[in-house]
Order: structure tokens, then C-alpha cells, then sequence
């Protein structure tokens, strides 16, 4: 097993590094950026402590940018769709990725109030590069969505700044990426855990032919009684460090791969996370925004054509289910990888979000007989 498949770049465990045996065939790192040319970067704001002081702290929060093609240009579209599990939150762009079935632009995942700087800067970044060249129509529709993390953070400080936004623009990267108190997960909370950024990928062998499907999410749902991890219901053995009385919280998943597929057959992709979320224990409660996008970035232009016929290779729905159980899989580890990565935080009034016990957990999933060790 390749060491980035199951330590983050610092040297803690993910997931697998805990002996968790995860089903499937994971990418050279497990991540979202196994897809070729996906980048993602990160601004972590972590800063006060004590009493909440609504615009001075204590803030913790951040945001996370994905560029779905490198070197990103305002043409490099990718075949998209999306889906919302449960609408108690938001994710620009949607609107024309249901109408067109593609989008052009980045994409970024803050906190709740964030979410229009986050757009604001998106643009900034976009047309400080390109200027005038945009297209026929010189405007972007970025995609940005976001969680609250309210429980931790002063969020109505507002304190994510453009700045912030174009640092994690500027600063994407391929490669191992960092997860749990990082970027837009930086105060997140999940199954009343320490929550956060995740990530994992698989591979899948289609007609000859290995593509690779990732998925990178910012958990912040669920209540403690819910969790499963592999079957196992942790939740109900741990349960220490409660401080929900019901479900309050939102997951926003990005799910990539380099297959190519139809906008319609990605909805398809975006609706299977649903699968991955609920192996982890979620019925996606009333308060939760859960709000899926998945998109291919093969067929290198998939809108060009307006002066005549376009031409786009796909794989045959008879054949996707492989894709599918990819789609489950990645977005399954990638939520326990959030919760592993994740460590304890205080935030806003003292308020302390316990990291879930890596010690606990392995016994645990072995007295279930769920370790791979």
C-alpha cells in the first residue's frame, strides 16, 4: 500500500493507516486529485481563543478550491451534474449545470456567510488571469458552496477575506492533500465529532480501459447516534463528548473522475453519493444541506461546437455500474478519513469538539472483526 493511501503528508493516520479495511482499489494517493489534471488548495484560518467577539474571533475557518483541469482556462469546461440529498444549504452554479450540463470555473467550499466572498474572489481570480477572455459572453458563474460552522467559529465576523479565497486558488496543487482541520473543514463538526475535509479515490476498469473516480468532502453532519463506519456502529459506543440534541449540520461533496460521461449519467454519479453518505449513518436530516456536484474532465471541450456538430465520447449506462459502486466507496472512506484526520478543537466561548479516539475506534472495529491488520 502506497504510503499516501493511508497517512497524510505530516505522517498521521488516514483511514487505512488505522488498519480500517476499506473495500475497493484506491488511486496512487486516495484523493481527489488521483484525477489527472485536479488540483486542490486550502486557506486554514485558526486564530483567538475565549469568549465569542462578534468580527475579532475566535475564528476557525478557511476555504478550499478545486480547479477541475490544470492549467485552468476560462474554456476548459467539464461535463457535469448535481444533485441535493436535502436543500438546507447552497452551492452556486447549479442552475446552468442542470440546464447546459457543464461549467467553466472553479470551484470553491466555505462557511455559510463566506459563501459570497468566496464568489466574489472566484470572479476576482478568474478575470485577473483571463481579463476580457471569457468568451462570447465575458461572464462566469462560479461554483461555491459551503457548511456552517457556527459552533466553532464566529462566523458572523465574516472573517474569510478575498485574499484568503484567491491564496487557496493560487496555492492548488496535485498530489497527497492535507485532511480534517484544513480549508473550508477547518470548524466543521461530523457525527458530533471532530469533522472536516476528506478525501479517497478508486480505480475502475471499464472496456479495457482504468479510470479513476475521486471524491473530497466537507462533513459537518450527522449526530453522534447515526455513525457506522464499515457496518460497525460506533456511534453507539462512543459517546462521549455529545453536544447535539438533533441533526444540524451539512455535507458538500465534489466527486471527480477522468471517464467519460454524459451531464445526464454524472447526475447519475452525483445521486449515488447519497449510497456513500448513508453507509456512514446519515438519513440526511431536515437541517442538513446536502448537496452533491460530480463532474468528468474527459472530452477536452465538451461545449465547443456552436458553429457545427460536436462530437462526445461516453461509456454505456449497461456498463457504469462499476462507477457507481466507486462513487459509494470513495465517499464512504473519504467522510472517515475527515473524521480520523480531524483533531480536537476549542473554538467560540470554549466550546471543545472532541477528535474521535484512534485508539478506541481500532479496538472497537476489531472486536466487530472489521480491521484489515
Amino acid at each position: 500500500m502506497a504510503d499516501s493511501q493511508s497517512r497524510l503528508p505530516d505522517g498521521r493516520p488516514r483511514g487505512r493507516g488505522l488498519g480500517l479495511p476499506f473495500p475497493g482499489k484506491p488511486g496512487p494517493d486516495n484523493a481527489i486529485t488521483d484525477v489527472e489534471g485536479v488540483a486542490v488548495g486550502y486557506a486554514t484560518l485558526i486564530e483567538g481563543e475565549g469568549a465569542i467577539e462578534v468580527g475579532k474571533g475566535p475564528v476557525r475557518t478557511g476555504v478550499t478550491a478545486i480547479l477541475p483541469r490544470t492549467p485552468w482556462r476560462p474554456d476548459a469546461s467539464v461535463r457535469a451534474g448535481a444533485f441535493t440529498l436535502n436543500g438546507n444549504g447552497e452551492m452556486t452554479g447549479t442552475h446552468w449545470i442542470n440546464e447546459a450540463g457543464y461549467f467553466a470555473t472553479p470551484v470553491a467550499i466555505t462557511n455559510t456567510h463566506s459563501l459570497g466572498i468566496a464568489h466574489h474572489a472566484t470572479v476576482r481570480w478568474i478575470t485577473r488571469q483571463f481579463g476580457d477572455d471569457l468568451g462570447a459572453y465575458n461572464w462566469a458563474l462560479p461554483v461555491i458552496a459551503e457548511t456552517s460552522d457556527a459552533y466553532l467559529n464566529d462566523m458572523n465576523g465574516l472573517h474569510v477575506t478575498e485574499e484568503h479565497v484567491l491564496a487557496a486558488l493560487d496555492g492548488a496543487a496535485s498530489g497527497p492533500l492535507c485532511e480534517g482541520n484544513v480549508g473550508g473543514g477547518t470548524g466543521m463538526t461530523c457525527y458530533e465529532f471532530k469533522g472536516g475535509t476528506g478525501t479517497a479515490s478508486r480505480l475502475v476498469p471499464i472496456l479495457g480501459s482504468d479510470y479513476t473516480v475521486g471524491a473530497l468532502v466537507q462533513a459537518n453532519h450527522g449526530i453522534r447516534p447515526w455513525l457506522t463506519i464499515l457496518g460497525v456502529p460506533v456511534g453507539q459506543h462512543l459517546t462521549d463528548g455529545r453536544f447535539k440534541a438533533a441533526e444540524s449540520g451539512s455535507i458538500v461533496v465534489v466527486v471527480a473522475t477522468d471517464a467519460p460521461l454524459l451531464s445526464i449519467q454524472l447526475q447519475r454519479l452525483a445521486r449515488r453519493i447519497t449510497i456513500g453518505l448513508g453507509r456512514t449513518g446519515s438519513v440526511s436530516g431536515d437541517s442538513s444541506g446536502d448537496i452533491f456536484l460530480a463532474f468528468s474532465t474527459a472530452n477536452a471541450d465538451p461545449h465547443a461546437g456552436s458553429g457545427g456538430l460536436s462530437r462526445l465520447e461516453y461509456i454505456p449506462n449497461s456498463r457504469l455500474d462499476g462507477m457507481f459502486l466507486a462513487v459509494v466507496e470513495s465517499v464512504e472512506e473519504a467522510i472517515v478519513n475527515a473524521l480520523v484526520a480531524a483533531e480536537t478543537m476549542i473554538g467560540r466561548d470554549n466550546r471543545e469538539v472532541r477528535a474521535i479516539d484512534h485508539g478506541a475506534l481500532t479496538e472497537l472495529m476489531g472486536r466487530y472483526g472489521r480491521r484489515g491488520d
